[in-house]
């Protein structure tokens, strides 16, 4: 009896020194009620900037997004809309970025709050035309807004805003994080994969030169609905993503002169400049050369008729 006694006041003790612990491992969550950002959290945040409905496996909702009729100037349709990047750009500045003229401005502004701002946002707080909580649960919003808060690089201090370059990037470093995780899949070269934007093709040299801060959101973070290797988890720092944007925007865009892959082969004379190329040019010049050479020997006998008329009508006035 006297051990059974004992035991429950010990479990009585307990129970009130779990109590303080557990206040504070809930406190440590913080006031908001947010969790401490985690890589993965901050990963799928900006796999779900970039497309949202590709990252989650979803349709893409029919028609534009609510808000995409207060501006004008941005002509897109349809899925585009619905994306993040689209309003507020690859470099989260929006109208105060590299999205600030050109096909793609809207006027929107960046991304900037706290956690639970960005949050209330996605809710519709500030506006009822940015509700996204009928298409992410609560968990996609909340690992969003964690990227919005804990995620953004800004990558003004790695890239020159007039020539688009990288800015103290290392080619060199670059190659090599290219050729052991990239190549594999894009090529040597970065042709392997084309991107089709805007009606035409592009490659990756292109893309990097073209669009730096897509190139480096997507090193970064993957692409949103592929299996495409993730620089963080990779564990690549900034910098190191940088130094592969440097040696990719030497790769070639697609727009260089080229010459053929069999220059300096065989020793026969090169064809003749003007020449005619095939059976129906050859029939052709044919043709053109025949009624040439036709037409000459008409008017020369026409001439000798003409000639020999004179001579017989001066002969016979003459007599």
């Amino acid at each position: 009896m006297r051990n059974n006694v004992r035991f429950f006041f010990v479990s009585i003790a307990l129970f009130l020194l779990g109590i303080p612990l557990a206040l504070g491992a809930q406190n440590a969550v913080g006031a908001r009620g947010f969790q401490s950002p985690t890589v993965d959290d901050i990963t799928q945040g900006a796999l779900l900037y970039d497309k949202w409905y590709a990252a989650l496996g979803q349709a893409v909702p029919e028609g534009n997004m609510p808000l995409w009729s207060a501006q004008s100037t941005n002509t897109r349709s349809g899925p585009d809309t619905w994306r993040c990047v689209e309003c507020h750009g690859w470099d989260y500045k929006g109208k105060d970025g590299a999205y600030g003229s050109g096909s793609h401005y809207t006027g929107f502004p960046g991304v900037f709050g706290t956690q639970a701002d960005v949050v209330a946002a996605l809710k519709g707080a500030t506006d009822p035309g940015h509700d996204f909580s009928a298409y992410l649960d609560d968990a996609s919003l909340n690992q969003l807004a964690v990227f919005i808060t804990s995620g953004l690089i800004d990558d003004s201090q790695y890239i020159d805003t007039v020539t688009l370059k990288t800015k103290g990037g290392d080619p060199a470093k670059g190659q090599s994080l290219y050729d052991g995780n990239c190549a594999s899949c894009h090529g040597a070269d970065g042709a392997t994969i084309l991107f089709r934007t805007e009606g035409i093709n592009e490659t990756l040299g292109a893309v990097a030169n073209r669009d730096p801060y897509r190139f480096l959101h997507r090193t970064r973070f993957g692409v949103a609905g592929t299996q495409m290797p993730i620089g963080r988890e990779l564990g690549w720092t900034p910098k190191e993503g940088v130094d592969v944007l440097a040696y990719v925007q030497t790769l070639p865009t697609g727009s260089e002169q080229t010459q053929p892959s069999n220059v300096g082969e065989g020793s026969g004379a090169s064809p003749q400049v003007g020449g005619p190329s095939g059976v129906a040019g050859g029939i052709l010049t044919g043709i053109l050369a025949f009624l040439g050479t036709f037409g000459v020997s008409a008017f020369f006998l026409f001439g000798l008729i003409v000639l020999g008329f004179l001579v017989v009508w001066a002969l016979r006035k003459r007599k």
